[in-house]
């Protein structure tokens, strides 16, 4: 049962939408930690949700208006994949009352007031946090009833009459307030954790329904926030609020304690207090503007770091484009001119810091000199007796707490304000539209209007950047709907231009969340042509397929994508332009038993955008548009009839596609060719191909002979190589499929971080003090070293001051005591200083020096690195892992090091005071140390447990940024939104012990802290007649610090040791394999290398990794400088893998090739790779300008760029841009269409120009008339250099010098096309596949 409870003012998430925010935190325990955030609404069918008032209703499950509607439920709706659809899970209301923390109703309020996220946090999270107020109120009281007792006790000491039971008294009160502050504190503490960690919990779940439910953010909203922006609310900004909440109560008891402590030490010494209250006060305005200044810097820095993790995510996911064009370089300087800026603000914070410490450690020991000085001058019978004095400094012990602390406290305020804001601005983000939606800066559609009857196959034509994919995308919600309205009638499945895939089994992103229902999934797998593969997979439809489809070609991606929307089921289908990723006759048996009238989905209503003139016969009505206008529309036949722009293009491309027709679609040759009039007949079919994947389908069944071995072979270009070896593919994945044994991925990724034993091993210790500089290292202990024993010998000083004899009232050697006193406390803030510095800049240094290493390690590393290494896990690395080295472990040192030197000082006093205590502090430290030991080990693994799982939570995440599209079609935000619950609960499953266990350490530490408080004074009384009040007071005052000194010297430690990980972490990179060396110097080939072009392949073998089968056997061949030849063969036959060999994407296993009289494994890889260019099959495009886009070394002046983009037919659409060259490309060139991203790169290759040019299969995402300029653009520009051309279709290479066939890795065939068709071989079966001959 949810409580409803209505604010009518109460403050909105999200602006300007009627909103209900139900935020439920159920009881924690560590076996179940759960929550959950849900964005509901009334039923988004019943009314226009613009009218429907903020209702909340307490409806069970069952209810028909909440239950979520299932995807393939057939009412008819307006479009409404927004935010507003009904999203409530299903056990919503069972929730056990006592386990709801609150319900929070957030309604519309006036427009000018700002939604304010902290009043919702507080309103949810508030009732469980007040309780902590409770606590620490108690504490703080019970807190100053230690010096209150030691007062009591040295005036025990004094009096030599009073009996000994008085002492013993004192003594057990000073350990049972001890004990009693101990179990308070820690209640106390463990409610703020477990609120901090609600609240991260709480923070990443609305993030992620904001770009991931309805997944209502609008995709102008998410082109102002970036991924790396966004992943850095939930890892960063989360983080701050969890922070913030064990430290939040600090803002009253800090000044709680202020108050309590003067008027203690103003009973004891009068208005001399004044004086310190005075150093006080002036400190504050200081530390104000510290603070002011720190939220700049936070400020600046994370604006740095977002774009740095915003361009590592682009390099990290176009890295084999970085590889294959060796612009790793380009890349890594724009990152490190990112990372500069960034250290350049943290340097002046750094500075700050050090300012910071000198004033915090300074302030308390000013203020007992202060305070004393006035003291003892104001009047000479004010006597500093051993009472006075070391009450006093207690006090001031007590005081230096809340004054060291707020300075941090406000420092963490001010950073959780600016994520506050950043958070505040990100899910106040426009959302989409229930009734239209995205918001682009340019709009694409002008007046549109047809109507589609039940059960049609309609097709959607038209040119490149004519908007057709636009146009689903408005059908799908996804456009700025400026007038008019789109109805939809029933459910939706969706396969856009470039399939996403999940990482996850390949049957589980099939299935979709749904039921498997045994013989219409395999009905669909034998319909999607993906059977053969299944049979190639190492685990069938069980195998996992990696992050993005690593492990599949796109021929594969595609299929299984068209899979997923066929098994769901909907009304409705809109397919865009799947057929151009697959082969000729696989994409006609999909069409035939699919998509077309005889398919599955012949009842169904079906919108095909295609290229491909073949399949327009058997569709039901064309939809012609230009320029983002319909500009025809009706039958085949009809709009033959017409003869108008549509008829025009037909006869233009009849005649080229006819060929390909025949070639592709495996028909019995020799169909006669068409008339320039007549239609083409049914069947004819020629699909734009990507990638050759299933030889046979319904053509030639013989034709599919895989053996065992082909399977683990992979072209570690992934998936450019799409045509790939049979199963090529697979090799990325680590699975010794020949042994037939699983090796899943995880156990070899990165993201599992080694434990090795018990402990960070000290040589990561070791390494980061190199990284600082160990010259700074040294200064930095010595210095340590000089601010504990000046400040333990003022202290001592002090003691023996109060035990000077009163002569006449007065004590005699007032000022020199007093200066040497104010001289010690000089030389400790210098020091101190000294420290502070030197901590700073020398984790300065270490920052840059480890992210230098860690991007240098990631660049080399080789291709199949990145296939094995989820992208989750490195993005983790140079976020998460990379902060922590910036900005904790150097305050972490300082801490660990003030705690350290603090407890050993104490022990030293103990023991000069009470020689006797020298029994009991050994074995109090074993039990110390072994308590300690115990803990550590523990947290430890928890910490990484905890970083483990927390990859998973951001891999997830990015995995939904891709699809969100896809998600939102099929209507599957809900089960992804369970999903990322679910990974955060993991995350948190691990982070709730480390809660507890910190808390068992603490309590346990601090009865070993209350023992030596218990012993100290113990011993006190039983030797009271030989010690001094003075050394009674310097012993038990410093006893009574141990406790916190301790409790912090574990804290500390294991901070160190879990964050020292970090260093681990990154380090970890630089022991991965390498690539070969990027430039070897004394073999650099001369600068005019290769001036032939002529490339000789020498008995050529390569295999994916050490322990496969060869993929490639025995290549012999010599292809002359200025040859056009075509590769061909059946999918697995290796083509892509000579592609991978001559780039050196792959090293060969055998023999060699050579260039030009050069052996390209002797020279570097960019050597190599800057002298052949490769237009790859997936064009790349990275967040920037065009011009940065083709050419990022700034090598080409603007003329040449312009001259290249005129030779790719791209010239009138850049100069029609606002900035021209300039002109930014969105993260992953979004706002380009696939055809202009690939023209881009044809763009590149004409800059660049090189001698040796391969194609890999390049025109497939463009129409035929782009298809037919950028090959005659091949031929007449690169008519001087040697062409490699992978092909799927063999009409493109009939024309070239010699074709080679490839079959299981061996060369079965060379020679020019027509001798190969007179020799009636396997390129002669082929072309008959295809109806050449």
């Amino acid at each position: 049962m949810l409580n409803s409870l209505s604010h009518p003012g109460a403050p909105h998430l999200f602006p300007s939408k009627n909103f209900i925010i139900v935020i439920l935190c159920l009881g924690l325990d560590p076996s179940r930690v759960n929550f959950c955030i849900w964005c509901e609404m009334g039923p988004s069918y019943s009314f226009p949700l613009n009218d429907l008032d903020t209702l909340v209703r307490n409806q069970s499950p069952e209810d028909p208006t909440t239950t979520p509607h299932s995807l393939c439920s057939r009412q008819q709706r307006k479009i409404t994949y927004s935010s507003k659809d009904p999203a409530k899970p299903k056990g919503g209301s069972q929730v056990d009352v006592n386990e709801e923390a609150e319900v929070l109703i957030v309604k519309t309020p006036q427009k000018e007031r700002e939604p304010s996220l902290f009043k919702v946090l507080y309103k949810t999270f508030g009732p469980y946090f007040l309780m902590s107020f409770l606590f620490k109120a108690l504490h703080d009281l019970m807190m100053f009833a230690g010096p209150e007792i030691l007062k009591l006790l040295i005036n025990f000491v004094n009096d030599k009459k009073a009996p000994d039971w008085q002492g013993y008294l004192y003594t057990a009160l000073l350990f049972i307030c001890a004990c009693l502050q101990t179990l308070v504190l820690h209640q106390y503490f463990h409610i703020c954790f477990v609120s901090g960690m609600r609240i991260k919990t709480a923070v990443i779940g609305a993030v992620y329904r904001k770009v991931g439910e309805a997944l209502v953010i609008t995709n102008s909203a998410r082109k102002s926030s970036t991924v790396g922006e966004i992943v850095n609310l939930m890892s960063v900004d989360a983080q701050r609020f969890m922070d913030l909440a064990t430290y939040i109560n600090m803002i009253w008891s800090a000044p709680l304690q202020v108050i309590l402590a003067l008027y203690l030490l103003w009973l004891n010494l009068g208005p001399s207090v004044l004086a310190g209250v005075a150093v006080m006060i002036l400190m504050v305005p200081l530390n104000a503007v510290m603070a002011m200044k720190t939220k700049t810097y936070q400020v600046a820095h994370m604006k740095s770091k977002d774009n740095r993790i915003k361009l590592m995510n682009e390099i990290l996911n176009g890295i084999k484009v970085l590889k294959l064009y060796a612009w790793e370089l380009a890349f890594k300087d724009k990152v490190l001119a990112i990372r500069q800026e960034e250290l350049k603000v943290l340097k002046k914070s750094a500075y700050l810091a050090a300012v910071g410490t000198f004033t915090w450690v300074c302030t308390p020991f000013l203020v007992a000199l202060s305070t004393f000085a006035v003291y003892v001058t104001v009047d000479k019978n004010n006597i500093l007796d051993a009472q006075k004095a070391f009450v006093s400094l207690a006090l001031f012990n007590i005081l230096r707490f809340p004054l060291n602390i707020l300075p941090m406290v406000i420092s963490s305020i001010v950073q959780a304000s600016v994520s506050l804001k950043r958070l505040r601005i990100f899910l106040s983000h426009e959302e989409l539209e229930p009734d239209s939606i995205e918001r682009r800066p340019h709009l694409c559609h002008f007046s549109i209007t047809f109507s589609i009857p039940e059960g049609s196959l309609v097709a959607v034509v038209g040119q490149v950047g004519c908007g057709k994919s636009s146009l689903l995308s408005a059908l799908l919600a996804e456009m700025d709907k400026v007038e008019g309205h789109v109805a939809i009638k029933g459910s939706v499945a969706y396969v856009p231009q470039q399939a996403w895939i999940q990482n996850d089994s390949l049957r589980e992103n099939i299935l979709f969340g749904r039921q498997l229902q045994e013989r219409y999934y395999k009905a669909v797998i034998e319909a999607c042509a993906l059977l053969p593969d299944l049979e190639i997979l190492p685990s069938g439809d069980r195998t996992e397929i990696g992050e993005k489809g690593v492990n599949l070609s796109g021929g594969q991606k595609q299929r299984v994508s068209l899979a997923r929307a066929v098994y769901c089921d909907s009304d409705i289908y809109l397919f865009d332009d799947p057929l151009s990723a697959v082969d000729a006759h696989v994409g006609k048996h999909i069409f035939e038993n699919v998509i077309g009238p005889k398919g599955m989905l012949k009842n169904k209503t079906r919108l095909l955008v295609t290229h491909s003139i073949s399949y327009l016969p058997q569709v039901d009505v064309i939809i012609v548009m230009t320029g983002g206008k319909i500009s025809e529309m009706g039958s085949y036949q009809e709009l033959l009839a017409r003869d108008g722009a549509f008829a025009e293009f037909l006869r233009t491309y009849a005649s080229g596609d006819q060929e390909q027709a025949e070639q592709d679609d495996g028909r019995v040759p020799g169909v006669p060719c068409l008339p320039p009039r007549s239609p083409l007949p049914p069947g004819a079919l020629p699909s734009r191909s990507l990638s050759c994947h299933l030889t046979g389908i319904s053509v030639r069944p013989k034709a599919l002979t895989i053996s065992p071995s082909d399977f683990v072979k992979k072209t570690q270009g992934g998936d450019y190589a799409m045509d790939m070896s049979t199963g090529g593919e697979w090799g990325a994945w680590d699975r010794t499929a020949a042994a037939g044994v699983p090796d899943p991925w995880w156990e070899h990724s990165a993201s599992c971080p080694p434990s090795p034993g018990l402990q960070v091993k000290l040589s990561v210790y070791w390494d980061y003090m190199k990284a600082i500089g160990l010259f700074i290292s040294f200064l930095s202990i010595f210095l340590f070293l000089c601010n504990h024993v000046a400040s333990l010998v003022s202290n001592y000083w002090l003691s023996l001051w109060t035990d000077d004899p009163i002569v006449n009232g007065t004590q005699e050697h007032t000022k020199i005591r007093l200066s040497v006193y104010g001289a010690l406390g000089i030389s400790q803030g210098i020091t101190v200083f000294g420290y502070s510095m030197a901590v700073s800049i020398g984790g300065i240094f270490a920052s840059r020096r480890l992210h230098v290493d860690l991007l240098q390690n990631v660049l080399r590393s080789p291709m199949s690195f990145f296939e094995r290494t989820p992208s989750g896990n490195l993005v983790n690395r140079f976020s998460k892992e990379l902060d922590t080295v910036d900005s904790m472990i150097p305050q972490v040192i300082k801490m660990f090091m003030g705690s350290l030197f603090n407890v050993i000082g104490a022990c030293i006093i103990i023991l000069l005071a009470t020689p006797i205590a020298s029994i009991i502090i050994p074995p109090l430290g074993l039990i110390y140390f072994f308590v300690q030991r115990f803990y550590v080990a523990s947290s430890r693994q928890l910490k990484r447990l905890e970083s483990v799982s927390r990859s998973p939570v951001y891999s997830h995440f990015n995995e939904t940024l891709l699809g969100v599209s896809v998600i939102r079609a099929f209507e599957e935000q809900e089960r992804f939104i369970r999903q990322s619950d679910l990974k955060v609960d993991e995350n948190q499953k691990a982070y709730y012990p480390s809660i507890v266990a910190n808390r068992w350490l603490a309590v346990r530490l601090e009865c070993v802290g209350n023992c030596i408080v218990l012993f100290a004074a113990l011993f006190s009384v039983i030797s009271r007649h030989s010690l001094s009040a003075g050394l009674v007071g310097l012993s038990v005052s410093y006893s009574l610090q141990v406790t916190t000194y301790l409790n912090w010297l574990v804290r500390m430690s294991s901070e160190m040791e879990t964050n020292i990980v970090a260093v681990e972490r990154l380090k970890e990179y630089s022991e991965t394999e390498k690539e070969a060396p990027w430039q070897i110097q004394e073999m650099a080939p001369p600068s005019t290398w290769p001036q032939v072009g002529r490339v000789e392949f020498r008995d050529y073998g390569l295999r994916y990794r050490e322990n496969l089968d060869l993929v490639l056997k025995h290549i012999n061949i010599t292809i002359n400088g200025g040859e056009k030849v075509g590769i061909v063969g059946r999918t697995g036959a290796g083509k892509s893998s000579l592609t991978l060999g001559l780039f050196r994407i792959n090293e060969s296993a055998e023999g060699e090739i050579i260039i030009d009289d050069i052996n390209i494994a002797k020279i570097g890889l960019h050597d190599l790779r800057v002298k052949i260019t490769i237009i790859p099959q997936d064009p790349v495009l990275f967040s920037g300008s065009l011009r940065m886009n083709l050419d990022p070394f700034s090598q080409y002046s603007d003329e040449e760029v312009w001259t290249s983009l005129e030779l790719a037919h791209l010239k009138d659409f850049v100069s029609g841009l606002p900035d021209k060259l300039n002109q930014e490309c969105a993260e992953g060139g979004e706002n380009l269409s696939v055809g202009q991203r690939q023209l881009v790169c044809l763009a590149r290759a004409l800059l660049r120009k090189t001698k040796i040019l391969v194609l890999d299969e390049a025109t497939a995402a463009v129409d035929l008339e782009t298809d037919d300029l950028i090959q005659s653009t091949i031929r007449t520009q690169f008519d001087d250099c040697t062409v490699l051309t992978i092909a799927h279709r063999l009409n493109t290479i009939m024309d070239y010098t010699r074709v080679i066939v490839l079959d299981k890795g061996e060369i079965r065939e060379c020679g020019q096309p027509s001798d190969l068709l007179q020799q009636r071989g396997l390129f002669y079966s082929m072309a008959k596949d295809a109806g050449l001959v």
